[in-house]
């Protein structure tokens, strides 16, 4: 019986074309987004969220994906063909970027329904049974075939991934859901200022995660109808799904662990503060996302690069990472490392102290800096004797930008705009 439904499940996912949107612009990130799309942001040490749901689907046997890419895509792009380029060998199994071809119109992607009605041609010449409609903005593992099963048990046209959260968290950020007890979704709103709760579970509410399963001929069919009205802005969570919840077999899936009933890992790195919390939650003993697990592994294009090395052990200076995420191609020379995340080929110099911090790759810290509670971005040069995150005034009147919670965002332009204030 467990053999048979596992080939299953394996021919659900093999007749399934996964589109991933990933034309994100990630304004919240502020000047993380300003040369790079939201899926092509570094997270984790080695990776960029776009690996999360491209994972995700070759770890559940979905070997033909389209990437629909927009805003500022050159490095998501690139990043795509050096990590995913390899599948195009077999014909099965790829992962191909849909730019905003203008087939139908001078118009670029006007939202996330035209994105797929954009592409309508590609993907039908595929023949899918179904079709996954992923967002390339989170962080998370899911084997998409638990979905795919209920979609199909179920009988449904269309079925929407959601997440329970709290309804703090949902307020203005999130599609959130209200369902009946068979899991059908009679109401959707998307972003509400005040979210339904849950029947019985008072502050909270069931957010659409932005990924959605259709049968391929209703997918088309409501793409079309869409796109025909003039009053939509094309996108799934605004016009498609609440236009088809009350005339079409539309279900809810839970995105839970089957066997603990527990809310497993997924975050929304949308913002400045959670992406520094995500990053920070791995540096943890036992981090809830496991980027060491071997049997859902997370791929990515990775340089060659040396081993971490660290330099330096006498009292005045030693190079030490403590409670930290060190990846391949960093040095740390003579500088003090704590709880902190530094992604590949970060040069750390003496007499440093680094704490709480994210420091993405090729980032140099000079000697006699103080890092805390900062994200620095690529290749950023601090020069030496700065001290950032201890005097939100100081690093405001810097040029730097600060969030509410007191997280300062270090950029290579922000850096150059100093220097030229000191200078001049």
């Amino acid at each position: 019986m467990q053999h048979n439904n596992h080939n299953g499940l394996s021919h659900l996912a093999q007749n399934t074309y996964a589109v991933i949107l990933a034309g994100g612009r990630g304004s919240r990130l502020f000047e993380l987004t300003n040369w790079r799309a939201k899926p092509a942001v570094y997270f984790g040490g080695h990776f960029r969220i776009i690996d999360f749901p491209l994972s995700n689907c070759l770890n559940s046997g979905i070997s033909r994906v389209g990437v629909a890419t927009q805003y500022k895509s050159h490095s998501l792009i690139r990043h795509i063909n050096r990590g995913w380029g390899h599948f195009k060998s077999r014909t099965s199994e790829f992962v191909e970027i849909l730019p905003a071809s203008q087939r139908h119109n001078d118009n670029w992607y006007q939202g996330t329904a035209d994105a797929v009605y954009q592409n309508v041609d590609i993907i039908r010449s595929q023949q899918p049974e179904h079709i996954l409609i992923l967002s390339g903005d989170h962080v998370y593992r899911m084997d998409y075939r638990t979905l795919l099963a209920q979609h199909v048990k179920s009988k449904a046209e269309m079925t929407v991934c959601c997440i329970e959260t709290s309804v703090e968290e949902a307020a203005g950020n999130f599609g959130v859901m209200t369902i009946n007890a068979d899991n059908r979704v009679i109401a959707f709103n998307e972003k509400p200022a005040v979210p339904n709760e849950i029947p019985g579970k008072p502050g909270r509410c069931l957010a659409s995660m932005g990924n959605y399963v259709f049968n391929t001929k209703f997918l088309f069919e409501q793409l079309k109808k869409d796109h025909k009205n003039e009053n939509s802005c094309h996108d799934f969570g605004h016009d498609l799904i609440p236009s088809i919840i009350h005339e079409c077999d539309v279900f809810a899936f839970s995105f839970k662990d089957p066997n603990t009933d527990l809310q497993p890992y997924w975050r929304d790195v949308g913002t400045l503060d959670s992406f520094w919390e995500a990053n920070m939650e791995l540096v943890e003993p036992t981090p809830q996302l496991d980027l060491y697990d071997k049997s859902s592994p997370i791929y990515t294009y990775q340089e060659q690069l040396p081993p971490a090395k660290f330099v330096f052990d006498n009292e005045l200076r030693r190079g030490t990472a403590l409670d930290s995420t060190v990846a391949s191609g960093c040095i740390i020379s003579g500088a003090k490392i704590r709880k902190s995340l530094l992604y590949s080929s970060v040069h750390a110099h003496s007499y440093s102290l680094i704490e709480h911090s994210v420091l993405m790759r090729e980032s140099d810290v000079g000697e006699h800096c103080q890092l805390r509670r900062v994200i620095v971005d690529t290749k950023c040069f601090i020069p030496a004797g700065l001290c950032i995150g201890y005097d939100r005034e100081q690093d405001i009147a810097n040029g730097f930008r600060v969030t509410e919670k007191g997280i300062t965002l270090v950029t290579k332009d922000m850096l150059a705009a100093l220097a030229d204030k000191k200078s001049g």
